[in-house]
């Protein structure tokens, strides 16, 4: 009796695992699996002091200036949240009218719209807001469909209020380019949201889309690339006027002061990641090799993970067995993707470790 009844009903966002258990290798959040900078370890160290008693700067004014520093745009350009989920929430509730807010003539005013499969939190905010879902299957090699297919699929809206694209697309780790995503924007109606949280490990940005398309937000964040998950920072670019509406229902002090300035420091020492991002696409490429030869069926990639289908037992098989050998991959239980594993790339030496794992669990099944 205390609960709306719309939040009764909500399912919510299953994060991946997290458990303690000495030795696991964690392959199944897509971290970093290589340190923050020195710097900036201590550049946070060195602000647990007297500050934390203060509250941080409301808008993140000295990140933002570095941000455009970096991205050739204005800090209006720029809003900074508590990690880019926080912002995505956001631009539900900013772009998006409740479907009880609206006429039946209207529902393109409360309408969110996504892909299949995409990122999993896109319904979920969707629904948390009260508003439409409309999420649209993506091709059977999750390629990004041309505008003349949309149309001609008739499900795709082109006046849906908010579109969430994730680019390179999760879970597949397949990457789109520019010229295409152009074209699908010029397409919409309405705000479209490039979520481009793996966009350091792909071949193309679509940066610049959202520094002169009125209707364009780039979505930025410091987790996957910089090392930075745990202090929860991330950031749009965008017009200014969207970015202005954003910042009205921003929560006052949204992200910690640590995190402002762990993510200053990182934007100072942009080589050590750039370092890190060869390393972990050279173990990309390595262990989709060793992967195929096994008989996976690997998906190219643009991200920091890959999807793949295995060989032999199912996936979901899979799983708990690599979990019984102390190695964390996931597996999502939904029709596109139920046949695959998603496998976040670490270190070369773990990567070895899953490619030995993976031997042991043929040679067991053949032996079955």
């Amino acid at each position: 009796m205390f609960i709306r009844p719309l939040v009764a009903a909500l399912q919510p966002y299953v994060p991946g695992e997290q458990p303690q258990v000495p030795g696991l290798i964690k392959l199944n959040t897509n971290e970093n699996p290589f340190p923050p900078a020195p710097p900036v370890l201590r550049a946070v160290r060195a602000a647990a002091d007297g500050r934390l008693r203060l509250y941080p700067n409301p808008t993140a004014e000295r990140l933002r200036r570095k941000l455009a520093q970096w991205h050739g745009c204005k800090p209006e350009n720029l809003i900074v949240g508590n990690g880019s989920d926080e912002l995505l929430a956001m631009a539900v509730r900013c772009f998006a009218e409740p479907t009880a807010a609206v006429r039946r003539a209207e529902r393109h005013r409360a309408t969110v719209q996504f892909f299949t499969p995409s990122y999993s939190l896109y319904p979920v905010l969707a629904d948390i807001h009260g508003a439409a879902q409309n999420p649209v299957p993506l091709a059977a090699d999750f390629a990004l469909p041309s505008v003349a297919a949309l149309r001609r699929g008739g499900r795709w809206k082109f006046d849906a209020a908010l579109t969430f694209v994730t680019t390179p697309n999760a879970p597949s780790g397949r990457g789109y380019r520019t010229r295409d995503l152009e074209a699908l924007c010029r397409a919409q109606r309405g705000v479209v949201v490039l979520d481009e949280a793996y966009v350091d490990f792909a071949e193309e940005n679509a940066l610049e889309l959202a520094l002169r398309m009125p209707n364009v937000i780039v979505s930025r964040t410091f987790s996957k690339a910089y090392s930075l998950c745990f202090l929860r920072v991330g950031y749009f670019v965008g017009p200014p006027e969207l970015i202005a509406a954003l910042h009205k229902i921003r929560d006052s002090y949204n992200v910690n002061g640590l995190g402002q300035i762990a993510a200053e420091a990182t934007l100072e020492n942009l080589g050590w990641y750039r370092a890190n991002f060869r390393k972990i696409l050279a173990a990309r490429a390595w262990t989709a090799r060793e992967l195929t030869r096994l008989g996976f069926e690997v998906l190219p990639s643009q991200t920091n993970f890959l999807l793949a289908r295995p060989p032999g037992p199912t996936a979901e098989v899979w799983l708990r067995k690599l979990r019984d050998r102390k190695i964390l991959v996931r597996w999502f239980d939904a029709p596109e993707v139920r046949d695959f594993l998603r496998i976040t790339i670490g270190t070369s030496a773990q990567m070895r470790a899953l490619v030995r794992a993976a031997r042991e669990i043929l040679r067991e099944a053949e032996a079955a």
